[in-house]
């Protein structure tokens, strides 16, 4: 990661923005999809295309600062050069979009990038876990992408999710990433302190009740991030 890359993936984000409130694309889109979520995802009564909307921005606007704070955690730790693969990938995505990305423009372009990031950074998490026990960054995007499948439909986010497992299989050295002496320090020191120092400094480390969507079979409990 280089300040940069983070600052276009920024500006492109903002530059969507101003899009958007020309043309409305993503909000247009959102609105045919409403009919067609899952039934497990409850929307507020009354202003549903209004949290949508705004989850789904807050969703794309995430990507960078999450690419910015894992950078900063690995960085600090000693373990920044096994990390670099694919948190370049992650802004790649926005830097050099999958050629089935085309022909949007946009938030709702942005969609499709931010998805394949966080579903990225999601699978290197999940990847750890299982290696380890212990998560890279205490993120949990595994609902919010959830909900992003389903409003993207089955046979494109499929499609994406493939191209997020070919990234990962064909570029990320996962053996020396986990055998590493300096990243085994970094799990550790990071799960005695319960991720605490770091999500005060990247609150969007622990989600943004903001965009929380609630499911229908946890009411009270699970929300999505």
């Amino acid at each position: 990661m280089t300040e940069p890359r983070i600052v276009y993936i920024r500006e492109s984000i903002a530059e969507a923005h101003r899009i958007e409130a020309k043309n409305h694309r993503l909000r247009d889109f959102l609105e045919t999809k409403l009919p067609e979520l899952h039934s497990a995802i409850t929307l507020p009564n009354g202003n549903g295309l209004d949290a949508l909307l705004q989850f789904v921005t807050h969703y794309i606007e995430h990507v960078p600062d999450f690419i910015e704070a894992l950078y900063e955690l690995t960085k600090s730790a000693g373990v920044y050069k096994y990390a670099k693969t694919f948190l370049t990938i992650a802004e790649d995505y926005f830097f050099e979009p999958p050629e089935l990305l085309q022909g949007r423009d946009g938030l709702l372009a942005l969609v499709d990038e931010a998805y394949l990031a966080h579903r990225l950074i999601e699978e290197v998490n999940d990847r750890v876990m299982m290696a380890s026990g212990l998560p890279l960054a205490p993120m949990d995007m595994t609902l919010s992408n959830i909900v992003v499948h389903d409003i993207l439909g089955d046979e494109f986010a499929n499609q994406l999710d493939l191209a997020v497992h070919y990234s990962i299989e064909s570029l990320f050295e996962t053996d020396s990433f986990f055998r590493n002496a300096h990243f085994e320090d970094y799990l550790r020191h990071h799960n005695n302190n319960n991720w605490q120092h770091a999500i005060e400094r990247w609150p969007c480390l622990a989600g943004d009740s903001a965009i929380s969507l609630k499911l229908k079979q946890h009411p009270q409990s699970n929300l999505i991030h």
